[in-house]
């Protein structure tokens, strides 16, 4: 077992596409690789520096929602788009080994839509707070589109 993570392994996946927008409740727009940055998140996003640093979303949880045929990953705001992974499954205090590199946590499952944002009015509907995950960010580093997800339980 690395020394990374403490629990067993949980799923494993691949990144699908990462995402960002220096503006919030606003979509994200996709980039080839991205830098993530220990108490920050993903280097460039509006979320960066705040409580929720990155946001991953399944590509499974995209294709199953309404109007899933013109949606592409980014439109629901999230930073990571993961494939074969249920998110939402993943117990708080997971560790995401993702590429070589980073390391997430799981910090929340799911958000609370205070107001209805631009993703909602554009959409009708946001598969975001009850699939989305938060992590921050223990080990930064740069990942690239199709690198692999490694996750392990939580500590002991």
């Amino acid at each position: 077992m690395n020394d990374w993570a403490k629990g067993g392994i949980l799923a494993q996946g691949t990144i699908e596409a990462i995402c960002l927008s220096p503006e919030k409740h606003t979509g994200k727009k996709q980039i080839h690789e991205a830098e993530f940055r220990i108490g920050h998140g993903l280097v460039g996003d509006a979320h960066g520096g705040s409580k929720r640093e990155v946001s991953l979303l399944a590509l499974e949880d995209i294709k199953s929602a309404q109007g899933a045929l013109f949606l592409q990953p980014g439109d629901f705001a999230e930073n990571l788009t993961t494939v074969g992974i249920q998110l939402e499954k993943l117990p708080l205090g997971s560790q995401l080994r993702v590429g070589s590199e980073v390391v997430l946590e799981v910090t929340q499952i799911g958000k609370k839509c205070h107001t209805k944002c631009e993703i909602f009015y554009k959409l009708g509907d946001c598969v975001m707070p009850k699939k989305g995950i938060f992590v921050r960010v223990l080990q930064g580093g740069t990942v690239r589109r199709g690198c692999p997800i490694l996750c392990h339980g939580p500590e002991g």
